[in-house]
């Protein structure tokens, strides 16, 4: 058994979640690799997939052995990029993570224009709201938005954004506007929760607080809770009431005057942007140049500058 070669085809069947869809991608036959998945299996005497006629996925031993994998070819890949000169010309397989709609509105259009550009680049995007980890899950570069703690990473700063309340004008014109967290309880709110659980209360800052510290306020009505940003987003669009996000999020609905930013004073600080990456100066091309033509993308875009809460946008 070439084990290599077996542990390929195993993360091709489970990125694919398919053996048939996995065989087209390699180009072999089915067969081909179901004998090498389960060649792996006997090899490694642990079962790495559950199959059923409708359905694959991934045993716990699976979803371990699939992360070491990843790490192990992927460094045997950059060993490869280093002696065929791909730390010189931007060349191979990079991987691209950021949460679900930064990475629709921001990082999916740029890397379509990037790969435009080293037409020996190929690109996988994986947008997904949670902390991926880079080395284990075999990325390459990732956006945070968060105080990123001390690591091995590097992180190149691109800007950064406000937790702000929205609201739509026909809302504002039949309720009022809020003048302060205060009066929060005497209006309806769309409340977001990613984990599926209960709305978390809102807290904000002082105004005279340089410090920017929270503190809780008042509940809105929730009448409806739901665990995406953007279906809250719309829903305080269509005046259902206030709305917290990300101000990235709803910079477009703001500038075309279909949402309005109330309490800005009261925000707490903005949150940092990065783009982050392992080895550092030593990364490979691809990923240098990918840094490099995103920090600019970014850098320039009014929705990541630095925010004066005071401000509108």
């Amino acid at each position: 058994m070439d084990q290599l070669e077996s542990m390929r085809v195993f993360v091709a069947v489970a990125d694919a979640q398919s053996f048939a869809s996995a065989a087209r991608w390699l180009k072999c036959s089915p067969a081909a690799v179901t004998r090498a998945v389960a060649a792996l299996e006997a090899h490694l005497g642990a079962r790495l997939l559950h199959r059923t006629t409708r359905s694959l996925r991934l045993s716990e031993a699976g979803e371990r052995y699939l992360a070491d994998c990843r790490r192990i070819l992927g460094q045997l890949n950059e060993a490869d990029a280093v002696a065929s000169g791909a730390h010189v010309e931007p060349q191979g397989y990079l991987t691209v993570t950021a949460p679900v709609l930064f990475g629709r509105i921001h990082i999916a259009p740029l890397m379509l224009d990037f790969l435009k550009a080293h037409p020996r680049v190929q690109a996988k995007a994986f947008f997904v709201d949670r902390v991926v980890h880079l080395i284990d899950e075999g990325m390459d570069v990732a956006l945070r938005i968060a105080h990123l703690p001390d690591s091995s990473l590097s992180a190149v700063k691109v800007g950064s954004v406000r937790r702000v309340v929205v609201a739509s004008p026909d809302y504002l014109a039949q309720h009022g506007e809020p003048m302060s967290p205060d009066e929060l309880g005497q209006h309806d709110a769309i409340g977001t929760s990613t984990s599926g659980g209960p709305f978390t209360p809102w807290q904000f800052a002082r105004p005279d607080d340089p410090k920017r510290e929270l503190h809780p306020a008042p509940s809105p009505r929730v009448q409806c809770t739901v665990n995406s940003s953007e279906v809250g987003i719309l829903a305080a669009r269509a005046g259902h009431g206030l709305a917290r996000a990300i101000s990235y999020q709803v910079a477009e609905h703001v500038a075309s005057g279909h949402l309005r930013i109330v309490l800005a004073a009261y925000e707490p600080a903005p949150v940092p942007v990065h783009l982050v990456h392992p080895e550092g100066r030593h990364a490979a091309a691809k990923v240098r140049a990918f840094v490099d033509f995103a920090v600019a993308r970014l850098r320039a875009h009014p929705a990541l500058n630095e925010f004066d809460p005071t401000r509108s946008l």
